[in-house]
Formats: structure tokens, C-alpha cells, sequence
């Protein structure tokens, strides 16, 4: 056995990138000669090791080291931080509101895509000079979820950070009249405003933008972007019950680990009936998935094949686990899995596990009693997830979706911390081909095609992405490294 285990010992560790956070570490194999009689036997058992294709070597399995010694934000890391203050030509709300001029708003999708909407909707008020309404959310979506603003976010805090930027109240006076309805276009720049919505107000003094989720332009001049980061990474704080759980959860967290990796799981059945994909749960699988899709009437079908060699499919609970121990990531590590409702339940789960037995979720580190108050509602639970998702070491995003995205973007206005988010395209190829490849090599090209998806500050080029998940106008250059003083702007 002792030989065996000499013989499965392959290269297994962190590539040293300067843009990487994970410091590549090469173990040196342990090759011991046996003797010229048992010569047969060993070659016999390099074959076996060799057949054993993407196991994890037993003896090899990355322990000696916890994640405190392996995570490094980047030196470059350091000579960013986020900067969201008005410059000197932005008008206040004072001087720029109009009187008896009222926008409501209608969210729309879940927890993280609302938070779109309420952020552009704080933007679209400013353009128009309007008072805007505490923003509605979405309760006739998918998840049926009765919370109010109030429920999620802290509206009091919420009203007063941007009291100098937007006039906002919580109803609207009744002098107000009728509202009119109306609905924009996605992307929809300033000029859209005024021309589409402006007008609108001549007849009417409450205007409500319906379905509003990605109705603002990616693109708007500075000072606009500028007021987007400051309501999304600074007025929409949690309300108290749940900064107060998520707190505790962190907390729980930290007891367990100085350091811990957040993964946003997203294999829910849901999710994975919306990717159109297929995850290899054969007949059952697609029945399930397809009676699911029918929820949305304006969903196409979609090309499984088609969809995964795109990178649009999400990597399965054991995909994501091999990905991060080829990064690098021990099975010491402590794992907050964030998640809702797990397609395939344990079965699913268990070789993710296996691969990290230190596995914890908002469910396994509280009782009961203690998530009573969230558990009937997914946005509140939701927004649990999240909190504990920001405030880890690393965060690990399954997909591109709204909070992966929010979550990147304030991750780097925060000091880039360390964003990993699967490069699911050329992932896949490699997943296709793994049992034609030893351990070591399978890591060595996990590290190579996951250049670029590490979060550090050189990824993020000005225009790509939606802006809540690059916000480059918010993001500014240490003056050390520029020469010059103050903050600039990339």
C-alpha cells in the first residue's frame, strides 16, 4: 500500500501568477527506487495510478498548509480603491427637483435584480428631476416572495444617505392624483428618459416605470455611474434582522476558520430549467426540467449541446469542487455553500463533499428557531446568502448571474477582494477530456484557462460587463502610483 501511495503522488499546487490570488505551489514527487525484483510491480502500479484518471491522490492531498498561508490578494490589488463622491458640477436634489413630479417604480425578478432596478431607478429620478417613491418589489415573479422595501433594506438609511443626490419618500401624497404607467425600453440612456417619460409628466404629476430591471444604459457620463455606486454600495444597507443573522453567520464562519471561500451554488431546480441544459439526470432530468421551463411562456428551447460548448451552463457541485482543488484549494478548506434548494438533494452534494468535507451552509451553522423569521421568504434568505458571500475571503460564483455580478462588482469597489468565477467554455472542454489526463496535468490547465476569471483589477476593462459588475467609473488609482495627488480614475 505504502508503495502505491509513493506511486499516485503526482504535481499538485498554485502557478504563480502576479494576477493571480492563489499562489501556485508545486509538490515535488517522492519517487522512491525500489529494488530490481519488485521492479515489475511498481511499473504495475504506476499504471493503475495513471488509469485512476482525476481521483485525488490519497496521499497527496494538499494538507500542511491552511488557506490563511495560500490566499495573497495581488500586490496590484492594493493601488485601487473605490471612489463614488459627486464632483463639483453635480447639482443637488435642492436645486434640481421639480415640485409635484413623482416616479414610482416596479422591480422586477429576484432579490439581486431588483437591486438593479432600485439602484437605476435612484439614477432615472435624477435625470428626470423627479421624487422618487420608495421603489415596490416584485411579488407575482417566480418565488411569490410578500417582502417589502422595509423588509429587505434599511429604508430610513436608505432615504437620508441620498438625500443630497434624490428627493425620496416612502408614499405618495395623495395631491399627487392618478398614476400613469408606462414602460421603457432596456439600456435606456438619458435622452430616452427625456424624450419617452418626460413628456409623460406634462399630463401627469406620478409617473410608475413597470417591469424595471435593466432600464438604464450600461453607459452614462461619470457623475451618473458615480451616483450608481453610491446607492448600491452604500445606501442599500440590509435592514436589521438581517444584518444582525448575517453578522452571526459570518461570525459562525470565522469560529471555524480565520479565513473561508463562499460559493454561490446556484444548481437549483430552477436555475438549471432556465440554463436549458442538460446535467445527465437522463429521463427523469429532462421531464422535471422541462415541466419547470413551461413557468416562463416566453422561454425558447434551447440547444443542450449548443448551450454547454458556449459556457452557459452551470458546472455541476463535483465540477466545481475539482476546479478548486486544481486551483489550489485544500480539503481543509471551509466551504459556505449559499444556496437555496438543491436539484438532486444529497446525492447531488456528495461528491462536492467529498472533495470538501468542511461544508457549511446558513442552514447547518443556525437552528431552526433562529431562520424562522427569513425562512418563509427567499429575498430575505437570499439576502443572507449575500451578506455572508461579501464579507468572505473568496467568493466563488457558478454563474454570471445578478448576484455573481453585483457580488464581483462590489468585491472590487471594496479593495478587489478575491472573485473566482468559472470560465465555463474551455472549462468544459477540459471536463470532456479528464479522464484522458492525470491529476497533475488536469490542474496545470484548470490554472491556465482560469487566467483572466480571478478577479484582479487588470480584468476589469473599461465597458466590459454590465456596470454593476464592473463599475470602472467608481474605481480609482492610489495617487503613489500615478505620481499625483489624489485619487484617479480609471
Amino acid at each position: 500500500m505504502m508503495n502505491k501511495k509513493r506511486h499516485r503522488k503526482e504535481f499538485i499546487g498554485l502557478h504563480i501568477f502576479n494576477n493571480l490570488i492563489i499562489r501556485r505551489r508545486r509538490q515535488s514527487s517522492l519517487h522512491s527506487f525500489l529494488p530490481l525484483l519488485s521492479a515489475a510491480c511498481g511499473c504495475f502500479l504506476l499504471l493503475c495510478a495513471s488509469l485512476s484518471s482525476l481521483r485525488l491522490p490519497l496521499n497527496t492531498s494538499m494538507k500542511g498548509r491552511s488557506l490563511d498561508h495560500e490566499l495573497r490578494s495581488s500586490v496590484e490589488s492594493n493601488l485601487f480603491y473605490g471612489c463614488s463622491k459627486a464632483s463639483t458640477n453635480f447639482q443637488t436634489a435642492e436645486i434640481k427637483t421639480e415640485p409635484n413630479r413623482y416616479l414610482l417604480i416596479e422591480t422586477s425578478g429576484g432579490l439581486n435584480q431588483q437591486r438593479t432596478g432600485i439602484t437605476d431607478a435612484v439614477v432615472v429620478a435624477y435625470i428626470l428631476n423627479a421624487t422618487l417613491v420608495v421603489p415596490k418589489l416584485d411579488r407575482d415573479s417566480f418565488w411569490k416572495d410578500s417582502s417589502n422595501f422595509s423588509d429587505i433594506f434599511n429604508v430610513d438609511w436608505f432615504v437620508s444617505y441620498l438625500s443630497k443626490d434624490v428627493k425620496i419618500i416612502q408614499q405618495i401624497p395623495e395631491e399627487a392624483g392618478d398614476v400613469r404607467d408606462a414602460r421603457v425600453p432596456r439600456k435606456c440612456d438619458a435622452r430616452c428618459y427625456h424624450t419617452r417619460v418626460l413628456p409623460l409628466f406634462k399630463k401627469k404629476r406620478a409617473v410608475q416605470l413597470t417591469k424595471f430591471d435593466y432600464r438604464l444604459s450600461n453607459w452614462l457620463d461619470q457623475d451618473l455611474q458615480k451616483l450608481r455606486c453610491r446607492v448600491n454600495y452604500h445606501a442599500l444597507r440590509f435592514s436589521d434582522p438581517i444584518l444582525e443573522m448575517g453578522r452571526k453567520l459570518v461570525d459562525r464562519m470565522r469560529m471555524k476558520s480565520n479565513q473561508f471561500v463562499a460559493l454561490h451554488l446556484r444548481y437549483e431546480p430552477d436555475m438549471l430549467a432556465f440554463s436549458g441544459c442538460y446535467y445527465g439526470g437522463g429521463e427523469k432530468e429532462m421531464q422535471e426540467l422541462d415541466a419547470l421551463r413551461k413557468r416562463w411562456k416566453t422561454l425558447h428551447t434551447k440547444d443542450p449541446e449548443r448551450e454547454r460548448r458556449l459556457g452557459k451552463c452551470l458546472l455541476t457541485p463535483e465540477e466545481i469542487g475539482l476546479m478548486l482543488r486544481a486551483l489550489g484549494f485544500e480539503e481543509d478548506v471551509h466551504l459556505y455553500v449559499a444556496s437555496g434548494e438543491i436539484y438532486g438533494g444529497e446525492e447531488t452534494l456528495a461528491p462536492l463533499k467529498a472533495l470538501f468535507p468542511n461544508f457549511h451552509t446558513k442552514e447547518s451553522i443556525t437552528s431552526k428557531e433562529e431562520l424562522t423569521q427569513f425562512s418563509s421568504y427567499s429575498s430575505r434568505l437570499a439576502a443572507l446568502d449575500f451578506f455572508v458571500c461579501d464579507e468572505s475571503d473568496v467568493f466563488v460564483a457558478n454563474n454570471n448571474g445578478n448576484m455573481a455580478k453585483i457580488l464581483a462588482g462590489r468585491r472590487r469597489y471594496f479593495g478587489h477582494k478575491p472573485t473566482i468565477r468559472p470560465n465555463a467554455k474551455r472549462l468544459h472542454k477540459l471536463f470532456l477530456n479528464r479522464d484522458k489526463m492525470g491529476w497533475g496535468e488536469f490542474s496545470s490547465r484548470v490554472l491556465d484557462v482560469q487566467v483572466g476569471f480571478m478577479g484582479e483589477p487588470s480584468e476589469a476593462e473599461m465597458g466590459r460587463g454590465s456596470f454593476h459588475e464592473n463599475p470602472y467609473s467608481c474605481i480609482c488609482r492610489s495617487s503613489e502610483v500615478e505620481g499625483s495627488g489624489g485619487g484617479v480614475c480609471r
